[in-house]
């Protein structure tokens, strides 16, 4: 991490916690521009690609022990 970005960064984390949530949504929302310019549509039609799904019952949803549980399991 360059000077710089330790700097914002020490000054970011002064600023309250709505403050530094919109900040990093900002920082996001950058990245996305210029990374990939179809992400927010890609992202819009699988979320309703899963709805569909779960809305016909075509898919098995998990609570969030159980995939806790899985997550800590030594055997994964």
């Amino acid at each position: 991490m360059g000077q710089t970005v330790r700097d914002l960064y020490e000054k970011a984390t002064e600023l309250p916690p709505n403050e530094r949530a919109e900040l990093a949504g900002l920082l996001l929302d950058s990245l996305e521009d210029e990374r990939s310019p179809g992400a927010e549509q890609a992202w819009a039609a699988e979320i309703e690609r899963r709805m569909s799904e779960y809305r016909a019952g075509r898919i098995k949803t998990l609570s969030w022990q159980e995939v806790r549980a899985h997550l800590h399991r030594s055997d994964r």
